[in-house]
């Protein structure tokens, strides 16, 4: 679900959102939810304290800093396109690692029951977040285009409030 929220977002900073756009979308936030659990479970319970001791204040500043961009855009003057429009290799990577960087410690916990199917878990996750994902880039893009600025504002404050989520939970206080 953090990715359907950001790729939501995403959709919202697009004048039209492409086939080829919600593709990408799709693979990276995907193939990052499917790539890191695996990881994870690879890593095993060894490495579990310390992965947890820092996996969420990654996440946290990552999706603060792409949501603060998408407030100061909202707000700047310039009617170019914003930069959180841009679906680059940079882009596409910092938020494909903010919003599955917490799968790590999934996967480990994965690692702890001997009955896991680490294949059928990770082709699941993948599957169902690059559909999803996909699916978000078009519902943010319609909603973006009836209400411009307002939407990306409330993309920016959706992505600090995913973030500070993400970082409350892992320290207790949700």
């Amino acid at each position: 679900m953090d990715a359907f929220a950001v790729a939501v977002c995403k959709g919202l900073a697009v004048k039209k959102a492409k086939i080829s756009q919600m593709l990408i979308a799709g693979a990276w936030f995907g193939g990052f939810q499917a790539l890191m659990p695996l990881i994870g479970y690879f890593l095993g319970s060894a490495f579990n304290s310390y992965i947890e001791k820092f996996d969420h204040w990654v996440a946290f500043v990552l999706l603060a800093l792409i949501g603060a961009n998408m407030l100061r855009e909202a707000f700047s003057k310039e009617e170019e396109k914003p930069a959180d429009a841009s679906f680059g290799v940079k882009t596409m990577l910092i938020m494909a690692i903010a919003t599955s960087i917490d799968a790590l410690a999934g996967g480990i916990a994965l690692a702890m029951d001997a009955n896991t199917n680490i294949w059928g878990a990770v082709a699941c996750i993948g599957v169902i977040t690059f559909l999803l994902s996909a699916a978000g880039i078009k519902i943010g893009n319609i909603f973006g285009a009836k209400y411009k600025s307002k939407a990306e504002i409330a993309g920016g404050v959706i992505l600090i409030l995913l973030g500070l989520k993400i970082l409350l939970e892992h320290l207790g206080v949700l």
